[in-house]
Parts: C-alpha cells; structure tokens; sequence
C-alpha cells in the first residue's frame, strides 16, 4: 500500500471520529473541522514519516488539539489587544449615492473592481495597485479607465447599459 492510499484510508476511516472529538474540547464544528484538516495537511506534508506510526489515528488528534490550542491563544491574545482599542469604528455608509456605487461595483468585472477599489479607495497609487494585483501599470491604468466609464454608465441611466448574461457591464465594444 502506498503513502498515500495509507492517508486516504485512515482519512476514511477516521475524520469523522476526530472531528467529533475536536469539537467536543473546542465547542465549535468548524474550528474542529479545521483543525483535523490541518492535522491531514500535516500528514500529506511528510506521507513516510506518517506511514511509519504506530497509531496515525491518535498522532492525528494530537496534532489536531495541537493546532486548536495554537488557533485558541492566538485568538485569546487578538481579542485582548481589539479590546484594548476600542470598539472598531463604524465603516458602513448607508447614503443612497453610497450603496448605488457599491452596488455598481459589484457588477463590474473583477479586474476593473479590485483596480477602482484599491485606486480610490484605498488611495494606493497606480505602481501599488499593479504590484498587489500582480499586473503592469499599463493594465491597471486600463482597467481604471474602463471601470470609470463602466461605472458613469451604471450610475447614470441604468436602462442604457449593456449587460451580459452575468449582469456585468461590457465595456470593451
């Protein structure tokens, strides 16, 4: 049997056991789902070390209490400094020329999405916004520009968009 037929036995065979044990030392399934998939990600990471214990079953819910403790702590300590500095401040605008942007926003195509946001929301200049989204300066500045146009239609006169199936405004013709 190889490695990795072993994983995916003992995965069959015992994510479910584990995922009952971990939510009954967390209190909450997905976190104890997590954690036991995290121990299998550990187990795939090194398969002949994994291959080679004696028990993987409970090798697993170690590391997988392991890893809910670690998440636990680190979160103790998140929730200490948040407390620490005030409630977060209120970022909801709930204007009607607020939301009809949003909304306009969502229907626009992600590329032109993420460069609007991150150009005038976020203020990051254009060689920023390229960087983080992994594109060239030349590409950001066109997605700006279609976005700006795409969202002048869309807050204008909604009737005389032209939408594709998705509901996306096409503003490449």
């Amino acid at each position: 049997m190889s490695d990795g037929d072993l994983i995916s036995e003992v995965y069959a065979g015992c994510f479910r056991r584990l995922v009952v044990q971990l939510y009954a030392v967390t209190g909450d399934l997905s976190e104890a789902q997590e954690a036991v998939q995290e121990a299998f990600t550990r187990a795939l990471a090194a398969p002949r070390r994994f291959a080679g214990l004696e028990n993987p079953e409970a090798w697993l819910r170690r590391v997988a209490v392991n890893v809910a403790r670690s998440r636990h702590r680190r979160r103790r300590v998140l929730d200490g400094l948040l407390r620490r500095i005030g409630p977060p401040p209120v970022v909801a605008d709930t204007a009607p020329e607020h939301l009809a942007l949003l909304a306009a926003l969502r229907q626009l195509p992600d590329g032109q999405r993420h460069a609007l946001a991150l150009h005038y929301l976020v203020d990051l200049p254009v060689d920023e916004v390229a960087h983080a989204l992994g594109v060239s300066a030349g590409t950001v500045k066109s997605r700006l520009a279609r976005g700006r146009q795409a969202l002048a239609l869309l807050l204008t006169d909604s009737d005389a968009t032209d939408t594709t199936s998705t509901g996306r405004v096409d503003v490449r013709s």
